[in-house]
């Protein structure tokens, strides 16, 4: 499962708003909106992203 594809799946349990979601786990309000246009995230960003999804689960 691709990155972006949790990310969408937890925005849907939670309602978070992407940009909400981009400043609380990277401080980054336009991280899912960079994603979605192919901004391909390093292995540091990834790691961030998922402890912050593996923290704050629905």
């Amino acid at each position: 499962m691709s990155l972006l594809t949790i990310i969408d799946r937890y925005l849907h349990a939670t309602r978070m708003p992407v940009t909400t979601f981009g400043r609380r786990a990277v401080g980054d309000p336009r991280l899912v909106l960079d994603l979605r246009r192919g901004r391909q995230p390093g292995p540091d960003m990834c790691t961030r992203i998922e402890r912050f999804i593996g923290e704050h689960q629905a």
